[in-house]
C-alpha cells in the first residue's frame, strides 16, 4: 500500500527546488514579457508596422532591385510607366546578363517571341533555382504581365480586376454556423496564438520531464538515492517526482494560459479590432487536458528508462528515443497545415507516444473529429497505468543499478519479472 504522506513529502521537495531555479522563472515569465511587448509593439507602433510589413512584402515580391526584362514578344515594350521602376528593359540577353553580373538587376526574365502561344519565360539569376519559383508566385510580376497584355484591350476596370482579381477576407465559423472570427486578427487569434500555444505546451512536457530526468540521474550518480530509498519505497519516489514535477509544469501552463487570454481580450480592447475574438475555449481546455496525459505518460516512462543509466548522459540518452516520437508530428507539421485532419494525423493521434504533441497541433488548426478527441484521450488513459506498471519495474530496478547500463535481454528479465534484479 502506498504511503501518501511521504509522497506528499517527495511532492513537495521537488516542486519547490524546481519553481526556484533560474531557467523555469526565464521560461515561465517569457510568454507574459512578449504578449506585453507584442501588445504594446502592436499599440504605439500600428503605423510603422505597417510601414515595415509593406517593405517586408516588396522584398519578398521583386526585392530592392529592379527586374530586368528582354523582351522578344513585342507584348511587354515599352514598359508601362507603373512598372519602370521595378523592371528595366534590355534589348539582348548578352546586354541582360552582364547587367545581372554587374547587380545591377536581381534577376532577369527573357520572353521569347512565342510568348503567346507557350507562355515560356526563363528567369536568369545568380542565385538558385528558387528564384523561379519565387518569380511565377510573385503578385507584382503577376501584375505587370497581365497589365501589358490587357492594356488598349479590354476596358480599363476590367483589366485592374484582372490584375487583383481577388482580395481574400477570412472568416472562420464553427460547425454551427456561428462565426468566430473575421479578418486577419481574427486569423492570428484562432490559429497563430493557439498554435504557437500548443507548442509551448509541448516544450512544458519535455521541461518538467526533463528535470525530472535530471533529478533522478543527479540523485543516482550522487549516491544519495541508496539513503533516500532506505525511507522511501521506489514506487511513492517516482509518484511523488511525477506529481510535483507535474504540479510544476501546470504552474507554467496556467501563467501562460492566463496571460493569452488576458492579452487577446487586452489586444482586441486596445487595438479596437473588428471581430477578433480570444482563443477559442476548446483550445485551451483541450491543451491543458493534453498536457496533463501527455507528461504523466512522458514522465513515467522518461523515469523508468532514465534510471537504468548509469550517468546524465546515458539517462538522456535512453529517454530520446520518447523525445524523438513526441517530435514526429512537428516533422509533417507542413501537411497539417494545409490538411490538420489527413489520414496520417488521424492515425498518430491513436499512437499513444505521438497522440498528445500531434492532438496539440490539430486542436488549434481545425475542427477535430470528436471521434479522436475521444479515441486519442481514451489511448492515453489506458496507455498510462500500462506505462506505470512498466516504469514502476525499471524505476525501482534501476535506481540501484550502477557501472554499465543494462542490456535489453537485462530489461526484458525485469520487466518479466518481479523479484529483485542483480547484476552479475
Amino acid at each position: 500500500m502506498m504511503d501518501w504522506r511521504k509522497v506528499w513529502v517527495v511532492t513537495r521537495h521537488e516542486y519547490l527546488t524546481n519553481v526556484r531555479r533560474i531557467g523555469f522563472i526565464i521560461m515561465t515569465a517569457s510568454v507574459p514579457v512578449l504578449g506585453v511587448a507584442v501588445l504594446l509593439f502592436g499599440t504605439f507602433f500600428s503605423g510603422q508596422a505597417r510601414q515595415l510589413g509593406a517593405y517586408l512584402e516588396q522584398q519578398f515580391e521583386v526585392g530592392d532591385k529592379a527586374i530586368g526584362v528582354v523582351d522578344g514578344s513585342g507584348y511587354f515594350s515599352p514598359i508601362l510607366p507603373e512598372y519602370r521602376e521595378d523592371f528595366v528593359p534590355f534589348e539582348s540577353e548578352a546586354e541582360a546578363e552582364a547587367a545581372l553580373q554587374a547587380e545591377e538587376v536581381s534577376k532577369v526574365l527573357l520572353i521569347g517571341d512565342d510568348y503567346l502561344e507557350t507562355g515560356r519565360v526563363v528567369v536568369l539569376s545568380t542565385g538558385s533555382g528558387f528564384d523561379a519559383a519565387v518569380i511565377s508566385d510573385s503578385a507584382t510580376v503577376r501584375a505587370f504581365f497581365v497589365d501589358h497584355l490587357l492594356t488598349g484591350q479590354v476596358d480599363p476596370a476590367l483589366q485592374a480586376r484582372a490584375t487583383t482579381p481577388a482580395k481574400v477576407e477570412s472568416r472562420v465559423i464553427s460547425s454551427g454556423g456561428e462565426t468566430q472570427s473575421e479578418g486577419p486578427w481574427g486569423f492570428a487569434f484562432t490559429f497563430i496564438i493557439p498554435y504557437f500555444l500548443a507548442i509551448f505546451l509541448v516544450m512544458t512536457i519535455f521541461t518538467s520531464s526533463g528535470y525530472l530526468l535530471q533529478s533522478v540521474a543527479e540523485e543516482k550518480e550522487s549516491r544519495v538515492i541508496e539513503i533516500v530509498v532506505s525511507s522511501v519505497r521506489p514506487v511513492e519516489l517516482m509518484a511523488g517526482k511525477v506529481i510535483g514535477l507535474g504540479a510544476l509544469g501546470l504552474t507554467q501552463v496556467l501563467v501562460w494560459v492566463g496571460s493569452a487570454m488576458g492579452f487577446s481580450g487586452g489586444a482586441a480592447a486596445l487595438l479596437t479590432v473588428a471581430g477578433a475574438v480570444s482563443i477559442p475555449t476548446r483550445v485551451l481546455v483541450l491543451g491543458v487536458v493534453y498536457y496533463l496525459l501527455g507528461y504523466t505518460l512522458y514522465a513515467i516512462l522518461m523515469a523508468g528508462v532514465g534510471a537504468l543509466g548509469a550517468t546524465m548522459r546515458e539517462s538522456q540518452q535512453l529517454a530520446g528515443i520518447f523525445s524523438f516520437f513526441a517530435a514526429v508530428p512537428y516533422m509533417i507539421s507542413s501537411f497539417l497545415f494545409t490538411n490538420p485532419n489527413m489520414t496520417i494525423a488521424r492515425v498518430l493521434s491513436f499512437f499513444p507516444l505521438t497522440a498528445p504533441t500531434m492532438m496539440m497541433m490539430r486542436v488549434p488548426l481545425a475542427e477535430v473529429p470528436v471521434i479522436d478527441v475521444v479515441g486519442s484521450i481514451v489511448v492515453l488513459l489506458i496507455s498510462i497505468p500500462a506505462a506505470l506498471w512498466v516504469g514502476a519495474k525499471l524505476f525501482r530496478v534501476g535506481l540501484l543499478i550502477y557501472g554499465k547500463r543494462p542490456t535489453l535481454r537485462e530489461i526484458w528479465l525485469i520487466l518479466r519479472s518481479d523479484t529483485a534484479f542483480r547484476r552479475t
